[in-house]
């Protein structure tokens, strides 16, 4: 694992906030630097991600991440499919504390990850759930269901969509925005809308993909 030098870390993730213009506080600040320091430390015995240096975990991972989060305005309840290493429901939870983020993962050692984060961190927001998203079942539906680059949209989707409350949406984070996964979706989904983000200090393409329920098909 590459050294986690937080001093060197701090300004950048600080100057990428300031960027997005995404107003958080100190303690916000120390929460995103004490998850990457986790991510770092965890990700050598664990490969929660092929990014090994910490200082691209900050433009790959964080802000990646919070760059999203304006587009999840107003929910209440996220679930975060394929969670993986907390990306982007981690962030996403500390970011908005007022909101709650569950996540959900096949990998138990994913999982085990997420719940040290939770407890180490303190995000009484944050929910952790070990199955497959077609097997979950929850007392209350969600506004929001989300993912990063974890699977074609369809599949999403279909896996995911009895979870979703009345009048939600999905939003998946992706690279590039392929037509052809928009052309599979179910025929009562459709693409309300295709949102490019900039990352700051990340030189690649990034878009968020809105689906919503095809009011026709209502």
């Amino acid at each position: 694992m590459k050294f986690f030098d937080r001093n060197a870390i701090a300004p950048v993730l600080a100057n990428g906030i300031k960027e997005l213009k995404l107003d958080l506080n100190e303690q916000q600040h120390g929460q995103l630097l004490d998850y990457l320091a986790l991510l770092a430390k965890w990700n050598s015995v664990y490969n929660l991600t092929s990014v090994r240096d910490p200082m691209q975990m900050v433009t790959h991972h964080a802000l990646d991440s919070l760059a999203a989060v304006s587009a999840f305005e107003g929910a209440v309840r996220v679930l975060d499919v394929g969670a993986g290493g907390g990306l982007p429901g981690i962030v996403l939870a500390i970011a908005r504390p007022d909101m709650k983020v569950a996540l959900i993962d096949t990998v138990h050692k994913k999982t085990a990850f997420l719940t040290q984060v939770k407890a180490e961190l303190g995000l009484a927001n944050v929910t952790v759930h070990t199955a497959r998203v077609e097997q979950l079942q929850v007392p209350h539906k969600f506004d929001v269901i989300t993912s990063r680059a974890f699977a074609d949209l369809s599949d999403f989707v279909n896996w995911s969509g009895h979870l979703l409350a009345e009048g939600g949406k999905f939003i998946a984070l992706k690279g590039t925005a392929p037509a052809d996964e928009q052309e599979r979706l179910p025929g009562d989904w459709k693409v309300s809308q295709l949102r490019a983000i900039q990352v700051p200090g990340l030189q690649a393409e990034r878009h968020l993909v809105f689906i919503e329920k095809n009011q026709q098909t209502v």
